[in-house]
């Protein structure tokens, strides 16, 4: 039985991979060899100049840069609101916590598509639109995120929170030098989620972004789809750039983000 699982963890992996790979080498392909009947894996002629196109396309590396610049402001602040949260919701009491917490908990099975209309006008009458400011700070508080970290702080013993009480430790301190530490797997976790997910976000950046300056990535490849349709072997090699700081991100991290996902199972 052991042995039957290597060949269906690697037919697992082989399927994962194959999109991404497709991708990769479709970005080396002419204009329509992309979808060219009957399907052909590999370019008849490699044309390299894909990718350096892409890679000397200003407007394209500057939304590289802004959503990079986006994805690590949206994941530090997801970061402090979620986990300042959890611990409130874990450690301390104050007024109406049940009932605050019900709402917190309730906002998970609420879409996103459902309060898009009702956000935009929010933020329409805020005049945040075309900011960097409307891409960051309303999807960062995030009751999913409250919850996950608030499981791991509950498994937090509080004798060490009673210890660092009797030398003269406040709720803050408390937080920044015993759960923080605690919880770094868990906070990977966060904030590579949120990193990934102002990355791939496309709906939102599209309703309050019409500044080109602020394109994001996902944004300024959707113009390959209108205005440069029959360049699917730029917007392979770009889609395949634009998939790579996801890449790096997920190997530099890779036994955080498991051992943390592996350990909320248990609880």
């Amino acid at each position: 039985m052991r042995f039957a699982r290597y060949p269906l963890a690697a037919l697992f992996v082989l399927a994962a991979l194959f999109p991404l790979a497709w991708m990769a080498v479709a970005g080396f392909k002419a204009k329509t060899e992309v979808v060219a009947t009957p399907f052909q894996f590999f370019p008849e002629v490699w044309h390299w100049e894909n990718y350096t196109r892409m890679l000397g396309d200003e407007a394209f590396l500057r939304s590289l840069g802004v959503t990079f610049a986006g994805a690590v402001l949206f994941a530090a602040l997801s970061l402090a609101v979620n986990s300042l949260g959890a611990y409130a919701f874990a450690r301390l009491e104050f007024a109406f916590k049940r009932t605050l917490w019900v709402i917190v908990i309730t906002t998970m099975f609420i879409p996103a598509i459902a309060i898009m209309l009702t956000s935009f006008i929010v933020v329409t009458q805020l005049g945040m639109l075309d900011t960097l400011a409307v891409l960051v700070i309303p999807g960062a508080a995030s009751g999913l995120q409250v919850f996950f970290l608030r499981q791991y702080y509950l498994a937090v013993p509080r004798a060490l929170e009673e210890a660092a009480q009797l030398d003269g430790a406040g709720p803050w301190r408390i937080f920044s030098r015993i759960f923080i530490p605690l919880s770094k797997g868990a906070l990977v976790v966060v904030g590579a989620t949120s990193f990934l997910a102002f990355w791939n976000a496309y709906i939102w950046p599209v309703l309050t972004i019409t500044d080109p300056d602020l394109f994001q990535v996902q944004q300024y490849l959707a113009t390959f789809r209108s205005d440069r349709t029959s360049e699917l072997g730029l917007l392979m090699a770009g889609s395949t750039l634009a998939a790579l700081p996801v890449i790096v991100l997920f190997l530099i991290f890779q036994r955080q983000i498991i051992a943390g996902v592996r350990i909320s199972g248990l609880k």
